[in-house]
């Protein structure tokens, strides 16, 4: 039974990670959360990968119509290559490939699929996610050659690529009176959009059509431009100096992506950016200005561990270094942290460190010296030095560490940390940053604190605040996911407090799941977004950081579906 159990395992089909924005446990969305569909609790991966592939047939396997493979690539793409990879090798999840699962069979895939697993699978059918019918396609398509995309290269870059205002008729001083540090820029995820909200007035200035589910947005140095990148792989280049700030500049640099940064050292600011793909598994610098393409590099290679070619390493976090003209890469698959030096594009110089497998997200520890990121199905954090440029420490943490870019603050016993939360359990893990004066406590957790539950994605603070905020976003209970955690930094023995952040939304029925804490850029207000179903309301909620009390809620009908939150000071100053 253990080992039949195990081979289950296996063949997994979905995993709850980071990118999916659903778990094993929540497969109880419709009634949990009543009025909403499936489809509005689930991962959507890029749609624009399902379109570009062609149907391969495999000896021994069960026939496909192109129908039925169009809807199964579809389901595949949507739900499950974010944590199985696309050509289905194995990422996060396990390997779906049809030495696997023709092993399997039809039957046992469709008992899979509709009943998930105890490792993290969703129970697709039972849920009422998937329709028998296709969880009988599914189980079909998984025995058969995985589709692979086409390659996306300079042609295909230039090709996408738009300067829609050039450099020389753009202004050449702020045509606008908004304070454009303390501007918010607000993901709408479901309608492709980006909402610039103004964090003084909380109106909304601008909703700008952007890419699809846009993961991230960055502010160069200067704090004129934002950069936004979509699962789509689509760069749109906003200016904030513009009477009416609008996209100036756009290109894609692949078929899926998730990160994008700017230039930060001095004598290079605003003039190079740099964006990673998941598909093709690549990165490419650009033209600050222009998103003009200039180089592409490839992360295809070995493993740190086993020494084995992965043909799939995602481009996840990107950070730019404060102490050398570089850029900092996460390589996933293969646990590689790249060290890309851009003073000479054309002669391009890449340190290549070993970290872990999976890398996913992370940020820079107070002093913007040691990059602390996540390994999550490795659970570790690796601390890049990146004045002496080395791998410093991988710190053994619990089950699947999500900091997004973490915390920092001085903890009244052992100085100054770093801070990240779990996907895969309910503690907060808090690790000294300071070798110098607390060198006992370096690169060591020194508190593991309860949080409310596993399923938290980011966690926040602020250097003028004495609160630390964790959310639960992916946790299948409501009460939890519609809350919100905040401990005192002076007090942390003495546990969180939550609050009913939903609650004072108002937003009605739907999962209206909590996420992600944002500052505003004087440190004394947090944003939390109120994710509800596309057709549903959100809204943005506004608390006092210094007495934890509501003091505003944004609502407006174009607010779909809002995520991420980018305040552009302290994006732009690493400030967390």
């Amino acid at each position: 039974m253990k080992t039949f159990r195990s081979k289950l395992i296996s063949v997994a089909c979905g995993l709850a990670t980071a990118a999916l924005l659903v778990n094993a446990a929540g497969a109880q969305e419709k009634s949990d959360h009543p009025g909403t569909v499936g489809e509005d609790v689930r991962y959507r991966g890029a749609p624009a990968i399902q379109s570009e592939v062609k149907q391969v047939a495999t000896p021994g396997a069960p026939s496909l119509t192109p129908e039925e493979f169009e809807e199964a690539t579809k389901i595949y793409f949507e739900r499950c290559a974010g944590c199985h990879g696309v050509l289905r090798k194995g990422a996060t999840g396990k390997p779906l490939t049809p030495d696997i699962t023709l092993q399997r069979g039809t039957e046992f895939l469709k008992i899979l699929i509709n009943m998930g697993s105890p490792a993290g699978m969703p129970n697709w059918g039972t849920s009422g996610q998937l329709s028998e019918k296709q969880i009988d396609i599914m189980a079909r398509f998984l025995q058969n050659e995985p589709p692979t995309p086409p390659e996306w290269g300079m042609k295909e870059m230039k090709d996408s690529w738009k300067v829609v205002v050039p450099v020389e008729k753009r202004p050449t001083k702020q045509m606008n009176n908004f304070n454009l540090d303390n501007i918010f820029a607000v993901t709408l995820r479901d309608s492709g959009e980006v909402a610039l909200i103004d964090g003084d007035s909380k109106k909304i200035i601008k909703i700008i059509k952007t890419g699809y589910a846009v993961h991230i947005s960055r502010t160069s140095h200067s704090g004129r431009y934002v950069y936004t990148i979509g699962r789509d792989a689509k760069i749109d280049l906003i200016d904030l100096w513009m009477a009416e700030p609008q996209v100036v500049a756009t290109i894609k640099i692949g078929l899926e992506a998730r990160s994008v940064e700017t230039s930060k050292y001095k004598g290079y600011e605003d003039k190079l950016a740099i964006a990673g793909a998941y598909w093709p598994p690549q990165y490419v610098i650009m033209d600050g200005p222009t998103l003009e393409p200039k180089k592409i590099v490839s992360t295809r290679g070995m493993t740190v561990d086993t020494q084995e070619y992965h043909p799939e390493p995602r481009v996840a976090a990107i950070v730019a270094s404060h102490e050398h003209p570089e850029f900092i890469v996460n390589v996933k698959e293969t646990g590689q942290v790249l060290l890309v030096n851009y003073s000479n594009i054309d002669a391009l110089s890449v340190t290549t460190l070993e970290a872990a497998r999976y890398l996913h997200d992370g940020g820079w520890d107070s002093t913007h010296r040691y990059f602390m990121t996540a390994a999550n199905q490795s659970n570790k954090i690796a601390v890049i030095d990146s004045k002496e440029r080395k791998t410093t420490a991988l710190i053994d943490v619990n089950k699947i560490p999500h900091p997004g870019r973490g915390a920092n603050f001085t903890d009244p016993k052992f100085g100054p940390v770093w801070v990240t939360s779990a996907l895969g359990n309910e503690n907060v893990s808090v690790i000294g940053t300071d070798p110098e004066k607390h060198k006992e406590n370096a690169w060591k957790v020194v508190r593991e604190m309860k949080g409310p539950g596993g399923g938290s994605l980011f966690v926040k603070t602020h250097p003028k605040s004495k609160n630390l905020w964790v959310d639960t976003t992916l946790n299948p209970d409501p009460k939890l996911s519609q809350s919100a955690a905040v401990y005192d930094i002076n007090n942390l023995d003495a546990g969180f407090v939550s609050l009913p952040i939903a609650e004072w939304a108002g937003v009605g029925e739907g999962p209206a799941r909590v996420v992600q804490p944002e500052y505003n850029a004087a440190g004394d207000e947090v944003w939390f977004s109120v994710w509800n179903g596309k057709e549903q309301t959100s809204a943005i909620v506004v608390v006092d950081d210094k007495t934890r009390t509501l003091k505003a809620v944004i609502k407006d009908p174009r607010l779909i579906t809002p995520t991420g939150k980018f305040n552009m000071y302290n994006t732009r100053k690493d400030i967390y």
